[in-house]
């Protein structure tokens, strides 16, 4: 296919880079999930990219780029922007090969994926609040220095690379795999995806999903005009600036472009942690998110859910946990009115426990000025089976003639 950005990677490129990287990055497992098939109302397969090496599919497209280099543009070295895990991928599959490696990550990238990339022997530079602002830096000093640049989704090197996924997921996969839903950030993965699954079956539907904040391809595909600004914890697909041939590709092959907010990408990492025992980063856990926020859309259907990446940091990971504890009514913050005077304490954290609560932590507010002088807020967080019996204890220590304090 020949689009106005240039000429898209066939099923035949795609075929050939699973050849070229074949041995040199995993062919990670597709599995069926019981338990999420049930919560979705449809059959879900998942594959599992986070289990790549530097955990992420971004491996694969650039190894197939670096292998296409001739030895000259080997020795000088090569360049790339990133949000972290196509800069892990250049950086690792570089210093394997033997090739120098320059990374332009935005000033606000996750500690751990600047030190992973760091690590792998890449150059870091740390630039620009935004990806495009990192783009407009690695583009200047590949002009300075005469090094290859290696665009992280913008390429056909890099799309036919990133198809290959497409290829194990309906090889590996129990049944038939009708429906595909796949994150998009500037469209690699996605296009590859599409090339290769419609070129296996033709009759299959690609979804692509977005976070709300960072809706750039809906914005193209669908012609809407919602802004692109933020924070996000699916920074790896917060792009402004989807690639040229890869809107192309998706508008010709994608059936839709779903968006998904930032509690429902929680909810997914959360999902995903607990049920399948994996650790993803919210790009990857926004495709079933999608799957799981559009239960009429897909019920019934044999899905394949890409998941991207698992390069979470882990506090903004612990972070997660703890708030979807506290959605689910695990967690609860109790603010009970109290005299101040000895033995009230005890009294409560007698009642809480008698009720099957685990008390995590306990402080005491004087400084409350809606109260009587003589008076304080008891703070409590406490751990709970589930919302019922969060809301027995509640009632439980209000029954005992206490007041809590209502949030907000």
């Amino acid at each position: 296919m020949t689009t106005k950005a240039g000429v898209a990677p066939t099923i035949d490129d795609i075929r050939a880079a699973a050849r070229v990287i074949q041995g040199q990055v995993e062919r990670t497992p597709t599995r069926h999930s019981d338990t999420l098939s049930r919560i979705a109302g449809a059959d879900v397969h998942l594959k599992f990219e986070n289990l790549q090496y530097t955990a992420s599919f971004k491996e694969r497209g650039a190894l197939n780029k670096l292998l296409s280099l001739t030895e000259d543009e080997k020795k000088r070295g090569v360049i790339a922007m990133s949000a972290g895990n196509h800069a892990q991928g250049v950086a690792y599959h570089g210093g394997r090969l033997e090739i120098p490696v320059t990374i332009v990550m935005p000033e606000g990238t996750p500690f751990t994926k600047v030190k992973h990339t760091r690590d792998f022997g890449a150059d870091v530079i740390l630039h620009g609040a935004t990806l495009t602002e990192a783009a407009a830096r690695a583009h200047a000093i590949a002009a300075e220095k005469n090094l290859t640049f290696v665009h992280p989704y913008d390429d056909p090197l890099i799309i036919a690379g990133q198809g290959t996924v497409a290829l194990e997921m309906l090889a590996d996969a129990e049944e038939p795999l009708d429906t595909l839903v796949v994150p998009i950030g500037g469209g690699g993965l996605i296009s590859g995806v599409a090339i290769a699954a419609k070129a296996i079956n033709p009759n299959i539907q690609i979804y692509g999903v977005q976070t709300r904040a960072y809706p750039a391809m809906f914005d193209i595909i669908k012609t809407a005009n919602l802004p692109a600004a933020g924070q996000t914890i699916a920074e790896g697909i917060a792009v402004k600036e989807p690639g040229l041939l890869t809107r192309e590709i998706v508008r010709a092959n994608v059936k839709d472009i779903l968006l998904v907010d930032e509690v429902q990408i929680e909810e997914g990492i959360g999902a995903l942690l607990e049920i399948e025992k994996t650790v993803v980063e919210g790009a990857a856990a926004a495709a079933f998110a999608a799957v799981q926020e559009n239960k009429q859309l897909f019920a019934g259907r044999n899905i394949g859910v890409v998941l991207s990446g698992g390069n979470i940091d882990m506090r903004l990971l612990s972070n997660v946990i703890l708030r979807e504890l506290s959605r689910e009514g695990r967690i609860l913050s109790l603010e009970v009115m109290i005299e101040d005077r000895p033995g009230l304490l005890a009294r409560i954290a007698t009642i809480v426990g008698d009720h099957g609560g685990n008390i995590l932590e306990v402080s005491h507010n004087r400084m409350m000025t809606d109260t009587p002088v003589k008076s304080a807020y008891l703070g409590m967080v406490v751990e709970a089976r589930d919302r019922a019996h969060a809301q027995e204890i509640r009632n439980a220590v209000t029954a005992d003639g206490f007041t809590l304090r209502q949030p907000g």
